[in-house]
């Protein structure tokens, strides 16, 4: 019996060879607990494994990885997931994270949290949080959206008007909003409330500040405003995201 086996992922062709699934599947029947990281989900699906559990890979591959594999119940937008023995993640840096919950689970959070500060990593995010950013998923093609994406994203607490993107950018406002909605597939003043976002979600997650003063610093004008700008993005309030923080961290 083996304690822990690790899928890693590679090529995902080269890996599915008939040798390399037969030994999968025996090093996964004789393990207690059995993880992957990034397409390493697809040779721990050759072993029947995931069938009928909730399974996370790099969000590139997710769906892939659902249509070959219908019984596995995949989640692509989440850092790691745990079900039962299995621990899935997402890309290679979701595995330092799927690591350091390992560790936790078997030698507690003071461990954890000192192996972290040897890997010069941020403590464990929560599995369930989202392996997207803002940024990556709008994916501007020009230097000019980029340049304003990131000014908006340094100036966050200040007003952020389609003019002053525009100019960061060095675009007309006319010429700006149109390549921006080209580029990301939505205006400005969308895309900054999803930043502002993902800055106030960092930021209930990692600590204990009072929601209104988090709603003022990431730039939402109250924290209603906050609120509803939540619930519209991941279907739940602020509140809600703290409280299955601070739960996830006492596990």
């Amino acid at each position: 019996m083996f304690d822990t086996v690790v899928f890693v992922g590679g090529d995902i062709g080269p890996m599915q060879t008939p040798e390399n699934i037969a030994a999968a599947r025996k090093l996964g029947e004789r393990a207690s607990r059995v993880a992957s990281v990034c397409t390493g989900a697809f040779l721990l699906a050759e072993t029947g494994l995931l069938d009928g559990v909730k399974a996370t890979t790099h969000w590139r591959y997710a769906a892939l990885l659902q249509s070959r594999f219908p019984r596995t119940r995949v989640e692509g937008d989440s850092i790691y997931i745990v079900d039962g023995h299995i621990w899935t993640s997402a890309g290679i840096a979701s595995g330092i994270d799927l690591a350091l919950g390992l560790i936790e689970r078997d030698m507690g959070a003071e461990v954890a949290r000192a192996v972290s500060r040897l890997l010069v990593v941020p403590y464990r995010r929560p599995g369930g949080q989202s392996q997207f950013s803002a940024m990556s998923q709008m994916e501007p093609e020009s230097d000019r959206i980029r340049i304003a994406l990131n000014f908006a994203r340094e100036h966050l607490a200040e007003a952020l008007p389609v003019e002053r993107l525009a100019d960061a950018a060095r675009l007309s406002p006319r010429q700006f909003g149109r390549a921006f909605r080209r580029e990301t597939g939505e205006t400005p003043a969308k895309a900054v409330e999803r930043l502002r976002v993902e800055a106030a979600r960092l930021r209930l997650q990692d600590g204990s500040e009072p929601i209104e003063q988090i709603a003022l610093a990431v730039g939402f004008t109250d924290p209603e405003r906050m609120r509803r700008a939540f619930i519209k993005l991941h279907g739940h309030p602020p509140q809600a995201i703290r409280r299955e923080s601070r739960l996830n961290s006492v596990r």
